[in-house]
């Protein structure tokens, strides 16, 4: 028979006093924090090679176990009682009978509490109700918690307090885990595929001494032996492609960006991104090589290429669409006609229609890109290639043979969200400066985000870079996509908030 919890209801800061006084209590026996004990047995693995096997099984067969793990639920029935233990695999439940403990040992047990870390060594078998479980032989506490468990039947659901206490929100949420450990396996994956590919990993400077590589306003910090100001890179691109001079062909980084930016459920500060660049190779085999990246990631991590994200099915198995910016914009704006794109008066008429504010200095290019993004972009919901992208836009990539306004560019799209970026790249030393000094002007007239002029970059140009494709994918983003998940503050373990007030 269960014996009813009379305990009286404490607030937390007496349950922390409690657990304090636990803690002194544990002192005077000896030491509190043991460091000697040795797991064995894993959760999972116990579950997966034994939960198949009747009860009569292990009548017949004595399975030891040594399992360790944190007490998430207990129930105290006189002079036997269960808990449940939880591993980084998943839980275990444990039986502890008085009479099979060593003496005294069952009365420690039962000050224990919710949280606590104890370890357990005893025997399988299988309950009333076919539950596997372990029947304890030895316990022992090894960390005690000195802070109160959510409310069980509750959990912790607050968004804020889960991002705030990641290691909470591991604890209790069996979902948070899971989504992080898919997003191990999605990086392990996408390593798989470019090492298979004989792309080299390679890891280039967080602290830069120019924030270049991609239209974004930096992080600054100070190196006071050099008694000089760096910058948190917002990307790797400009060394990953010296490293293409220097003869890396094929090359790749998994890297932490900063950018000084807004935060929303798309945006993060500090965020990951894979980066790569091919030589030899154009923004055409840089689309197909994304699109198979993608499709392998999704096979080797969900089984599947169809996949399920905010109640709406996409089937990875199909070609990826490509499109032009301007395409796009006519298909998505239904009456609009060519002409009011091309010109910058027409466009800035069109911009005002749309109630679309724009800058004084934007340029025909830039124009369209500010009607794409507000007009086109959230629609994108299938995979598609967006291509065609204006050079004003576009100053690290490669001009079109055929038209030099637009660029040999493309950015991926999914669920209405941007995936990735890619080009051929700008490999004319010449030209490269041009850009450079024309995003210095863009810079004057007060555009923080505009790239500064890297004439060590203009250098290893000069040195001759082959044609090369580049593309950069946002894993962030990748991972909300194929765990379903609407935050990006969801698949960051520890994303950056406002300080508590």
């Amino acid at each position: 028979m269960t014996t009813p919890d009379t305990t009286p209801q404490l607030n937390e800061h007496d349950m922390h006093a409690e657990r304090l006084a636990k803690l002194a209590q544990l002192r005077t026996q000896g030491n509190a924090y043991p460091n000697q004990f040795k797991r064995e047995h894993y959760a999972q693995a116990l579950h997966e090679e034994y939960e198949k096997q009747p009860a009569d099984y292990f009548d017949a067969h004595v399975v030891p176990v040594t399992i360790a793990g944190r007490i998430m639920t207990r129930r105290l029935m006189g002079k036997a009682s269960f808990m449940h233990l939880q591993d980084m695999t998943g839980q275990m439940q444990v039986y502890i009978k008085q009479e099979a403990l060593p003496e005294g040992q069952y009365e420690k047990f039962k000050t224990w509490d919710l949280g606590d870390i104890v370890a357990v060594s005893g025997t399988l078998f299988k309950t009333k109700t076919n539950e596997l479980s372990v029947k304890a032989q030895n316990i022992q506490m090894l960390t005690k918690s000195l802070r109160p468990m959510p409310d069980k039947f509750h959990g912790l659901v607050d968004h804020e307090v889960r991002a705030r206490q990641r290691y909470l929100d591991l604890i209790c949420n069996p979902e948070a885990r899971r989504i992080f450990q898919h997003r191990s396996q999605i990086i392990q994956s996408i390593r798989a595929f470019m090492d298979a590919d004989q792309f080299i990993e390679v890891e280039t400077p967080m602290m830069q001494v120019l924030a270049g590589g991609a239209a974004a306003k930096p992080f600054t910090t100070h190196h006071n032996a050099l008694d000089m100001d760096l910058y948190l890179r917002i990307s790797p691109e400009l060394y990953l492609k010296r490293l293409v001079v220097g003869g890396f062909e094929k090359v790749y980084e998994i890297n932490r960006n900063f950018r000084n930016e807004g935060v929303s459920t798309r945006h993060n500060p500090e965020f990951t991104m894979i980066e790569w660049y091919q030589a030899y190779a154009t923004y055409h085999e840089a689309m197909t090589h994304t699109e198979e990246l993608i499709r392998y990631v999704a096979l080797s991590t969900l089984g599947t290429l169809q996949v399920t994200y905010q109640d709406k099915h996409y089937d990875l198995s199909q070609p990826f669409k490509r499109m032009s910016v301007i395409d796009a914009i006519l298909e998505y704006n239904p009456g609009l006609d060519r002409s009011e794109l091309t010109t910058i008066e027409s466009a800035r008429a069109l911009a005002q229609r749309l109630s679309i504010p724009l800058d004084t200095h934007f340029g025909l290019g830039k124009i369209q890109i500010e009607i794409f993004e507000k007009t086109v972009e959230p629609n994108l919901m299938e995979a598609v290639f967006i291509t065609e992208y204006p050079a004003e836009v576009s100053p690290l990539a490669r001009p079109n043979d055929t038209d030099p306004f637009i660029t040999d560019r493309f950015e991926l799209f999914i669920a209405g969200r941007e995936l990735a970026n890619g080009f051929s790249e700008l490999n004319d030393a010449q030209l490269q400066a041009e850009r450079f000094r024309a995003q210095m002007e863009l810079k004057a007239e007060g555009d923080e985000e505009a790239m500064p002029y890297d004439e060590d970059f203009i250098t290893a140009l000069e040195y001759g870079m082959p044609p090369t494709a580049g593309v950069g994918l946002g894993i962030d983003r990748l991972v909300m996509f194929l765990t379903n998940t609407t935050s990006i503050r969801d698949v960051l373990l520890f994303p950056h908030m406002r300080n508590e007030a």
